[in-house]
């Protein structure tokens, strides 16, 4: 079994940067993709950013992109994910997500994930 743990969320202002962390533990994860996922109440989960085993390859929604940047680190188990410029429309809890399978995608379908952290709350005022 791997658990999730998200930190960093918080209450900013729009324009604001955040910075989201990951940390897995359980099993080793380095050989699997991770991805950030966001939900509002009524909505269904939405694929955020992603990034592959080694970081070699990056996958952003069109919402943030050159916006938000994900990162790794498999030293520490960790994934990140840096938010700049935030927007009321990032409002949100934010999720991370491990993907089970040595493969080299970054799907965008919550169903090719197996393992979630518990959710860690981004708000932004206006």
């Amino acid at each position: 079994q791997v658990q999730l743990v998200e930190s960093g969320g918080g209450l900013v202002q729009a324009g604001d940067s955040l910075t989201l962390s990951c940390t897995a533990s359980g099993r080793p994860v380095n050989s699997f993709t991770m991805s950030w996922f966001r939900q509002t109440p009524g909505k269904e989960r939405e694929f955020v950013a992603g990034i592959t085993w080694n970081g070699g390859r990056t996958s952003y929604t069109d919402a943030v992109k050159d916006r938000f940047t994900i990162s790794r680190d498999n030293s520490k188990s960790m994934v990140y994910l840096q938010m700049n410029s935030l927007k009321p429309e990032d409002t949100a809890v934010y999720y991370c997500a491990l993907r089970w399978k040595p493969i080299v995608t970054i799907p965008i379908e919550t169903n090719e994930y197996v393992y979630w952290g518990q959710g860690t709350q981004v708000t932004v005022s206006s």
